[in-house]
């Protein structure tokens, strides 16, 4: 085997596609799973209203329901591969509120999480979802090769 070959793996460009997808079904699971109690707990949603307001979110009741409505629908949108572009940029957007107003106070292991949301974000808004995605079957003509 040639150094080039040794250093590029070009075996494993093969599953790129496959890549793309573990990581839209890992991180659209992390933001269902992450939010989901609030959906399902009217305790928990007024328990991140609190929180909301401990950190001096303008109307904390409409940005508790608009935060935790959008992760759930970007990691829907993420797991199906659908309106993954659009759903990127709102989960750049929504993550870096989150810094902004939240994580940053506490150094970086605390806006490490969302940091990551937000370069995962950029990533399937430049990217789009893969050859295994809805949006590529729904659109086929439309969307650039992934």
């Amino acid at each position: 085997m040639t150094l080039d070959k040794l250093l590029s793996l070009p075996q494993l460009q093969s599953l790129s596609d496959t890549s793309v997808l573990m990581a839209r079904l890992v991180v659209g699971s992390f933001l269902i799973w992450g939010v989901l109690d609030n959906i399902l707990s009217a305790e928990r949603m007024a328990e991140f209203v609190s929180f909301l307001t401990a950190h001096k979110f303008p109307w904390p009741e409409f940005m508790a329901w608009l935060s935790v409505w959008a992760q759930f629908l970007i990691g829907v949108s993420f797991i199906l591969g659908l309106g993954i572009r659009l759903a990127g940029l709102l989960c750049m957007v929504n993550f870096i509120v989150a810094i902004v107003m939240v994580d940053m106070h506490g150094g970086i292991r605390a806006s490490f999480s969302s940091a990551c949301l937000i370069l995962f974000g950029f990533y399937f808004a430049t990217t789009g979802g893969g050859l295994m995605a809805l949006d590529r079957l729904i659109m086929r003509h439309d969307i650039p090769h992934d």
